[in-house]
């Protein structure tokens, strides 16, 4: 399988590792360490050293509680890292839900669009299919305010399902190729631990949806949850989800760890026999 992203053809022969860049105050993991350009460039540059396919960037933290900011202001905080990663051999996705970003953010470099609202507006979904970026579109019950009180569903991994094969389909029917999707099951947005749970558990029924899955697991509050550690002590769980998501069919991990992660995908890559 492979996904075109922009001026790159991504080989998803082997899992793809996608290294996190919050240029926010209040992410739930690192809010604050990259707020500055002179910072979020040093990282990239790191994370790419330590081996990452792909980096995302975002101006506008999802985490649970959080409020919403400006374009202006997403913008004034993502677009000169954007504009400073051009020379990079990696591609560079934007984390963001706001047409005007996405489209400004396209102008600047970016590579992949990562949507938590995948693409239901349509304005977002013009600006896609206008571009030849990939994107990812992901699955969230509620907004980020409210998200983590009481979600409910009857079943999370058929809903979960039908909501992104409704999403790809209305993508297709935009003009977004098929080879440009992919889709996140939403780990942790709108999700009990149980739910997140069944959908890791059962995450060979996306990859029936025939694009590449991406898997946001790191550091996630559930993990704390089965381990009752703080945040920053979540490396060995997240290690552990990464892998359980890439044997289970994910193409793409979005982490923060990038070189303990790239290191246990070699492992895992030696065992299966995956080479590049």
């Amino acid at each position: 399988m492979q996904l075109n992203c922009g001026k790159y053809r991504l080989n998803l022969s082997r899992p793809l590792v996608m290294g996190i860049i919050n240029v926010t105050p209040d992410s739930f993991s690192d809010g604050g360490r990259h707020l500055s350009c002179d910072a979020a460039l040093a990282h990239a540059r790191r994370l790419i050293a330590e081996g990452a396919d792909l980096l995302d960037i975002g101006g506008e933290s999802t985490r649970p509680g959080a409020l919403p900011v400006s374009s202006d202001l997403e913008m004034t905080r993502v677009l000169p890292v954007i504009e400073g990663l051009r020379d990079v051999s990696v591609p560079i996705s934007i984390d963001t839900s706001k047409p005007e970003v996405m489209r400004a953010a396209i102008l600047a470099g970016a590579q992949m669009i990562n949507d938590v609202n995948a693409l239901k507006d349509a304005s977002a979904m013009d600006a896609i299919a206008s571009s030849n970026v990939a994107v990812c579109l992901m699955h969230k019950q509620g907004e980020p305010k409210s998200m983590q009180v009481q979600p409910q569903y009857q079943d999370v991994v058929g809903e979960v399902a039908e909501f992104l094969r409704e999403r790809i389909a209305a993508a297709e029917s935009a003009g977004i190729e098929r080879n440009r999707i992919m889709i996140d099951p939403g780990f942790g947005f709108g999700k009990t631990l149980e739910h997140n749970l069944d959908l890791l558990r059962e995450l060979r029924q996306l990859a029936l949806l025939g694009v590449p899955i991406m898997t946001g697991l790191s550091r996630k509050s559930f993990l704390g949850m089965l381990t009752g550690q703080e945040v920053q002590h979540r490396l060995p769980a997240s290690i552990a989800a990464a892998l359980i998501a890439v044997q289970r069919g994910a193409a793409i991990v979005r982490v923060h760890d990038v070189q303990a992660t790239v290191d246990a995908l070699k492992i895992y890559n030696a065992l299966s026999g995956v080479h590049g």
